[in-house]
């Protein structure tokens, strides 16, 4: 009985001085509260946030939908960081441990409202959308961007604190190592850089189709801070390094007010001055009566004459079509081009091809010419 005493003696010693000097009874608690809270944080998140949606429902505003939407996350980590406070007044662990528990509360409740401030970027950052005249889409996403770097920055700076780290002396050793890194990655900041001028003269928005001669040709898919995506008309990416389309020439397509047939048309030089009159005033009349080309003083409109050529005479036909789109403008161009070629048939002429001819003056002596038989006419064969 004696020995029995003694064993029950220490399990309970051992009970009581725990882990850590904690009672062994106190740790289950925490453990169980802290179960507790992982259980039912889901439903405290869902009707905290029914009850803002159901507020939020009677403006007609969107916004606060979005902000719901992206606090919802932080409201579901409360019920955690209560019960990490619950278990700081239950576990008696002395100074020390108490220390240490208290600057867990805090460092959580100081990493939930950043978290919150994280999430509500995004949506702040929406309200820019209607104002597209100042702010284009990749303005947005890197003000989103750089919002939530800073408030993630700033976040870790306060829980540094928070635990007697001085942030001081670390910036200014990161001062040192960054101007160590940056001479090793000139390129990176080069294009960094370029980022945001490409951003702030507005070359070119997502969407936009654009060329640099020799690199890329394709639409515009995301401005980052080191590279542009191209998605070229092949469906392939490109990441175009943003110093590229920096320093290069950039043509953007999209930003055409309107979009350009220039053709040279050869018609045969059997044609009289009146037939091609007649071609010019003809195509000049169609492309005035078509509502999907621009006229003047808009455009410029020619249909000219342009030259004697070799084998042609050349008429130009320089106009504009309204639409920038590809396939409306290829459609455009289609009856442009038919229009044209019943225009030269019913002038009764047609249209030239290279051609040469050669003429001879004279034959040396002994020389015996074939005249080619017509060819409307057979020959008939020899016996």
């Amino acid at each position: 009985m004696e020995t029995v005493r003694d064993y029950w003696d220490l399990v309970v010693d051992v009970w009581h001085s725990g882990f850590l000097g904690v009672d062994i009874g106190r740790i289950v608690l925490a453990v169980g509260i802290l179960l507790v809270a992982v259980v039912v944080r889901r439903l405290f998140s869902y009707f905290i946030v029914q009850q803002f949606r159901f507020w939020a429902g009677r403006s007609k505003s969107t916004l606060d939908d979005k902000i719901i939407d992206a606090l919802e996350p932080p409201i579901r980590f409360i019920p955690i960081v209560i019960a990490v406070y619950i278990i700081a007044g239950i576990i008696d662990g002395g100074d020390d441990a108490s220390h240490v528990l208290a600057q867990v509360n805090r460092s959580l409740i100081i990493f939930v409202i950043f978290w919150a401030l994280y999430q509500l970027v995004s949506p702040v950052t929406s309200l820019l959308d209607g104002h597209r005249q100042i702010f284009t889409g990749a303005m947005i996403s890197w003000l989103t961007k750089i919002g939530k770097v800073l408030f993630v920055a700033l976040g870790a700076a306060t829980i540094l604190e928070v635990w007697g780290i001085e942030v001081g002396p670390i910036l200014a050793g990161l001062g040192l190592f960054g101007v160590a890194v940056a001479l090793g990655a000139q390129d990176l900041f080069k294009n960094l850089i370029s980022g945001m001028f490409i951003i702030a003269e507005r070359r070119f928005c997502d969407g936009d189709w654009i060329k640099v001669e020799g690199v890329v040709e394709g639409t515009v898919e995301s401005i980052g801070f080191r590279t542009t995506r191209v998605r070229q008309f092949d469906k392939a990416p490109v990441y175009v390094p943003n110093s590229k389309l920096a320093d290069d020439a950039v043509t953007n397509f999209s930003q055409m007010t309107y979009r350009r047939i220039s053709w040279i048309i050869g018609v045969e030089y059997r044609t009289t001055a009146g037939q091609l009159k007649t071609i010019c005033q003809g195509i000049l009349d169609f492309l005035q009566n078509d509502e999907d080309f621009a006229q003047p003083p808009e455009v410029p409109l020619f249909v000219r004459v342009a030259a004697f050529n070799d084998s042609s005479i050349d008429i130009m036909v320089y106009c504009f079509t309204k639409s920038t789109v590809w396939g409306e403008w290829l459609e455009s161009k289609e009856r442009l081009a038919y229009a044209i070629k019943d225009i030269v048939e019913s002038a009764g002429t047609g249209f030239a091809f290279p051609s040469r001819s050669l003429y001879v003056e004279t034959l040396p002596e002994g020389t015996e010419a074939f005249q080619l038989p017509s060819p409307r006419t057979s020959a008939t064969p020899p016996e």
